[in-house]
Parts: C-alpha cells; structure tokens; sequence
C-alpha cells in the first residue's frame, strides 16, 4: 500500500493540495483490533462457499475499525488544519467507504469525499450515508470479486447528495485504471480549488 499511496500524495501535490495519510486502525505495525481476525475468517468462508456474509461477520469486521479510524481521522484533521500553510477546505479520499460514509457525516470539515466502493458495509453505514449531503465521487470495480456490488449500489443511492457521481470501471479490487485517478483529481480541483479548478 505504501507505494501507491507515495503516488497517490505525489500526484495530489502536483495539484497544490496537502495530503495526510493515516495507517488504518489493526494494518501495518499497528496491534491487531480485537475480534477482527475471526471475522475476517469468517468473511473470507462466506466468500469462498458462494455465499453472501452475514449481517453480523459484517459488522464485527467493519464496524471496530470504523469506530477506531474515525476519531483518528477527526485528530489528524485537528492537527493537519492548525498548520498556517492549510487551508481550511478538506476533501476525503479513502478506500473503506464505511470510514469515509461516517466521517463526511459527523464532521463539516469534510467539503467534498472521494469514495472507494470495495469492502462490505454495516447496517448502520447505510443509515449514516442518508446524512451526507457533500459532493462524492465513487469508484467502483465492477468485477472486484470481495465486493458486494449490489451493496455499493445500495449504498451509493443511500448518500443524501444532492452531487453524487458514480464511476464503475471493469476489473477486479487492484485493477484501478489509471484515467480514474485523473477523474478524481478534477473532483477535487473543482470543489476544493487546485490547478485543475
């Protein structure tokens, strides 16, 4: 992850926008959140035995990294908006979109969010995303076979924005063209300001 992310910085500061990235609660050197090996074992058999995972293993697999990232965002953009050279405009781009639905929800800071529909989403994720009412740009792999597809597009017609766009492309979870990139960073140039603006 770390080399795209790089990549991903780089090319947003060639744009004139800051970027932070947050290594997401359990991943890295971080210490594994409790019970979430379990569900993810029991995601992964659902997966595997052709079946749709159940509410629950959902839930306990989302939902403890969502209540962890979500105030660790909110922290990050605490420290990040006190530097003299931010500005005070924020755009969230993020692939759990269970992180991104809860925290374009709860904090106005967030102006504009660029989602990645590619992981399963709690119940309670689709009562949060009728909350948000910001511009959003959400990818789709329409081919990601650990994705819910249906769900996504449950989820993408819960958003209360008034400015949704969705964006499907072909391929599987790592099969991200390139041009989506370029898509997404006129999304932010245009509600957040930025040479493509």
């Amino acid at each position: 992850m770390y080399h795209r992310l790089a990549a991903r910085a780089r090319s947003v500061a060639a744009l004139g926008f800051a970027a932070v990235a947050v290594e997401l609660p359990g991943a890295g050197d971080r210490s594994p959140l409790p019970g979430a090996e379990q569900a993810h074992s029991d995601l992964t058999r659902a997966i595997s035995a052709g079946e749709r995972p159940t509410d629950d293993v959902i839930d306990r697999l989302i939902l403890p990294l969502v209540d962890k990232a979500v105030p660790e965002w909110q922290i990050t953009l605490d420290e990040v908006l006190g530097l003299p050279e931010i500005a005070e405009r924020v755009g969230f781009s993020g692939g759990v979109i269970a992180i991104g639905t809860r925290l374009a929800a709860m904090d106005s800071r967030i102006a504009a969010a660029g989602l990645f529909a590619g992981s399963y989403v709690p119940r309670t994720t689709m009562e949060e995303a009728r909350q948000v009412t910001i511009p959003l740009h959400v990818l789709l792999q329409w081919d990601d076979a650990g994705n819910d597809r249906q769900m996504a597009l449950d989820l993408f017609d819960a958003f209360g924005s008034a400015e949704k766009t969705l964006y499907a492309n072909m391929g599987g979870h790592t099969g991200v063209p390139p041009f989506a990139g370029d898509d997404a960073a006129r999304f932010f140039a245009r509600h957040l300001g930025g040479a493509l603006g």
